[in-house]
C-alpha cells in the first residue's frame, strides 16, 4: 500500500516536535512538518484548506460547525495549545475594578470576539464570578496596531453588545489612554510595563488563581485543535486515529524529555520544581488528548459557545471530531 502524502502545519511546540523531526512517524502517511506562527496557519486554513493537517483554533471550529459554514477540516482530539485565561484580562488600575464582578457595565476589548482566549475567559467570569457576558459593552479591534476584523461576518442578538473600534485605533493604546476599561488578549499588551502604572493584571497572582480554578473544575482551557482535511478523511478513514495515535506518541516523548532533569530540555532553570508543582496540582497526564480525558473541557466550551452567542445551537461533541476519534486513544 501507498503512503499517503500529508502535510502538517502547526506551531513547532515541544510536544509536536517528535513529529518534526520524524523520530515519531505517522503510519500509513508520509508526513511534511510545516513549523509556522499559528496566526499564518489560520488565514491558510480558513483561505483555502491549503494543508492536508492543520492547526486550529477551538472557537473558530466550533462556531464554523454551528453556523453551518463552510468548514474544510474535521477535527480529531490533539490539542497541542492549551492555556489557563486568568491571565489574559488586563485592567485600568484608575476605574475601581478590584474584584472580576467590577468589570459588569464596562467597556472591554478583545482583538476578536470569537477568539479561544476570550471565550474561555468571558465564560470563566461568568461560571465563576457571576459576571455575565451581556453586562459588557465588547469592542473588536487590532491589539497594537488597526485594522484587525472579526473572522467569518459575525451578527449577535440584542443580549450580546460587539462593535469596532474606530478604524485608526488599537486596543493597547486605548487601554492606555482611558478609552477603555480593560482588555482580554492572548498577547500582553505594550501598555502593560512597569512604565505604566494604570495597567495591570485583574489578577495579580494568576497562577494561584488558575490553579485554584482546576482544582475546583477540572479544566485546563483547550486553545487550538488539530483537523484533518474532509477529502483525506473521505477517501483514507483510517488517517485520523493514525494521527491521533502519532501526535500522542509525541506528547509522550515531550514529557519523558522533562523528567531527564540531568540535562534539562527546555531553557528554564527551575524546570524540575515548575515540573513538581504541575502535576502536584493537575496530575501527571496534565496535557490530555482524546474525547474521554477532555469530556469536561469539550462540554464546556460548546456550551460557552452558545451562552456567548457565537453558536446558534450547542453542538454535540460527535458531530466536532472526525469519525473513529471519540472513544479511548489508539494503542
Amino acid at each position: 500500500m501507498t503512503d499517503v502524502n500529508l502535510t502538517i502545519a502547526c506551531q513547532a511546540y515541544d510536544r509536536v516536535q517528535a513529529l518534526q523531526s520524524g523520530e515519531v512517524r505517522v503510519e500509513g502517511c508520509r508526513t511534511r512538518f510545516l513549523p509556522m506562527r499559528t496566526e499564518d496557519i489560520f488565514r491558510c486554513a480558513y483561505d483555502g484548506a491549503q494543508f492536508e493537517v492543520t492547526e486550529l483554533s477551538m472557537s473558530s471550529h466550533i462556531l464554523m460547525l454551528a453556523r453551518g459554514l463552510p468548514c474544510q477540516y474535521l477535527a480529531i482530539p490533539v490539542f497541542p495549545s492549551r492555556m489557563f485565561r486568568h491571565s489574559a484580562i488586563y485592567i485600568r488600575t484608575d476605574r475601581g475594578i478590584d474584584r472580576p464582578r467590577d468589570l459588569a457595565g464596562r467597556t472591554v476589548g478583545v482583538p476578536e470576539y470569537q477568539m479561544t482566549a476570550a471565550l474561555w475567559a468571558r465564560g470563566m467570569l461568568s461560571d465563576e464570578y457571576g459576571v455575565a457576558t451581556s453586562s459588557i459593552r465588547w469592542r473588536t479591534g487590532g491589539l497594537e496596531e488597526p485594522g484587525r476584523k472579526e473572522k467569518f461576518g459575525l451578527t449577535f442578538g440584542d443580549g450580546v453588545t460587539v462593535a469596532p473600534i474606530a478604524s485608526g485605533q488599537a486596543l493597547s493604546p486605548m487601554l492606555a489612554s482611558g478609552e477603555i476599561d480593560a482588555l482580554i488578549t492572548a498577547r500582553a499588551p505594550s501598555c502593560y510595563s512597569p512604565g505604566h502604572p494604570g495597567v495591570d493584571r485583574l489578577f495579580k497572582d494568576h497562577r494561584s488563581a488558575e490553579e485554584a480554578y482546576f482544582r475546583k473544575t477540572l479544566i485546563f482551557p483547550i486553545m487550538h485543535v488539530i483537523g484533518v482535511r474532509r477529502d483525506i478523511v473521505d477517501r483514507y478513514p483510517w488517517v485520523p486515529a493514525s494521527l491521533t495515535k502519532a501526535f500522542d506518541q509525541s506528547k509522550r516523548n515531550c514529557m519523558w524529555a522533562m523528567y531527564d532533569v540531568g540535562a534539562v530540555s527546555a531553557a528554564l532553570p527551575w524546570l524540575g520544581d515548575d515540573l513538581a508543582r504541575t502535576v502536584a496540582v493537575m496530575g501527571e497526564d496534565y496535557w490530555p488528548y482524546g474525547v474521554p480525558a477532555n469530556r469536561t473541557t469539550l462540554e464546556t466550551m460548546l456550551r460557552y459557545s452558545f451562552e456567548q452567542g457565537l453558536s446558534p445551537r450547542k453542538l454535540e461533541l460527535d458531530e466536532l471530531f472526525a469519525p473513529g476519534t471519540l472513544g479511548d486513544l489508539p494503542i
